[in-house]
């Protein structure tokens, strides 16, 4: 396979798929992205994330005319009793999103878009979560830790919320906003080089 790009932009400022790219040995650079992360009505789960990613690489791409890479957008919702759980707005919201999730599965979706020039694409990553009954103490303290703000369903699988997790059936990277499987299938077919690819130093 020949490889046209040895780099690309990620329309996200997340450390964590920062981290992901990294360990995929993705060359990249950073781009803000101007989308309102608000659902439409009755605009289903599945929809939702993938509309997002795409819309976010999209964004940048708008923005940035000048651009010659590919473009990656992503976004990872949480999905629970079909509540949609997005980053916390505050205490009160992630002490809801939490209790809501204790002692039960939920789902996390992930959806990745790569766009260059007219061409875009969009895959989608669902995961199985759940979560061990959790005690007010420990919510009370997991949100006193920090982590909880920013992270859709107001936890982090990667850090302490990971004592929460009982079992997964899917991505972990995907519960940490960025799957690797899927992503590696996009970058493939848009020619763009990864630590696995050939002539790369691993």
């Amino acid at each position: 396979m020949s490889y046209q790009f040895d780099s690309i932009v990620l329309a996200s400022a997340s450390p964590r798929r920062r981290e992901i790219l990294a360990q995929m040995g993705v060359a990249h650079s950073l781009a803000e992205h101007s989308v309102d992360e608000v659902a439409h009505v009755g605009e289903a789960a599945a929809d939702f994330v993938q509309r997002l990613a795409l819309e976010k690489a999209l964004s940048v791409q708008s923005s940035n005319p000048q651009l010659t890479l590919p473009i990656l957008g992503s976004d990872t919702i949480v999905v629970c009793d079909q509540q949609i759980l997005g980053k916390p707005a505050d205490r009160a919201d992630a002490l809801r999103m939490l209790s809501l999730l204790s002692g039960r599965q939920h789902q996390v979706l992930s959806a990745v878009a790569l766009c260059l020039g007219a061409r875009s694409q969009v895959i989608l990553s669902r995961s199985d979560v759940s979560f061990k009954p959790l005690t007010q103490q420990e919510i009370d303290l997991y949100w006193a830790s920090g982590e909880p703000i920013g992270k859709a369903g107001a936890y982090a699988i990667q850090g302490l919320g990971g004592m929460f997790v009982s079992a997964l059936s899917g991505s972990f990277s995907g519960v940490m906003g960025l799957p690797v499987f899927e992503t590696a299938q996009l970058l493939a077919e848009f020619g763009v080089r990864t630590g696995m690819s050939e002539g790369s130093a691993i």
